[in-house]
Formats: structure tokens, sequence, C-alpha cells
């Protein structure tokens, strides 16, 4: 029983692995074929996403968080900030703009020299 069981399984795996080997060979020839005909014709080979509408543009994402972006704050923004105490810029957008003067709940201390 324990043979028969083995042999029933190899023949299983014996029929994927032909399938398999069969799609390969077809989208190989497939593949083939239409590099054939565009040499034939003269043109370029077009890569398979270009031929099935270009519906994934990697850029895409990119696109998406540079428009996610926070807009600039308005006068008006700027001008209720200011009433209430605060700053009207966001910090991200201050980075890098080396405004030291914008901290004002921070006292400077000489260094005491221990680390």
């Amino acid at each position: 029983m324990n043979f028969i069981l083995r042999f029933v399984l190899f023949c299983l795996g014996l029929i994927f692995a032909a399938s398999l080997a069969v799609a390969v060979l077809l989208l190989a020839a497939v593949w083939g074929l239409r590099y054939g005909w565009a040499r034939l014709m003269g043109r370029p080979v077009t890569p398979w996403t270009v031929m099935f509408g270009n519906r994934f543009d990697p850029r895409a994402g990119f696109e998406r968080f540079r428009a996610a972006r926070p807009a600039a704050p308005t006068a008006a923004d700027e001008v209720a900030a200011r009433a209430r105490g605060e700053s009207a810029r966001s910090p991200v957008m201050n980075l890098g703009r080396g405004a030291a003067d914008d901290v004002t709940d921070v006292r400077a201390r000489p260094a005491s020299g221990r680390d």
C-alpha cells in the first residue's frame, strides 16, 4: 500500500512539473512571436506593461506623498497664531532654516564641561 501511495504522488508530481513546463514554454513562444513580429514590422518591442494599458506607475507613490505635503499657512492662520502667542509655521517646515530665535521657552546656560 505504501508503494502505491508513493507511486501515485510521484505521478502527480510529474504531471504538475509537465504542466508547469508547458505553461513556461507557451509563454516563451508568445513572447518570441511578439518579438519577431515587432522586428518584422520595424517597431520597437514594447514591454508587457505598455501593452496592457500601463496600469502600474511606480512614480505614483511618490506623487501621492508629494501631494500630501502640508500647505503653507495663510495670512489668517499666521494672525490667529500670533494672537495666541504661537508660531504659525509647522515644525517640519522650519527644518534646516536655522531660526534660533523661534525658541522662547529655553534658557541658555553655559556648558559645564561634564558629559
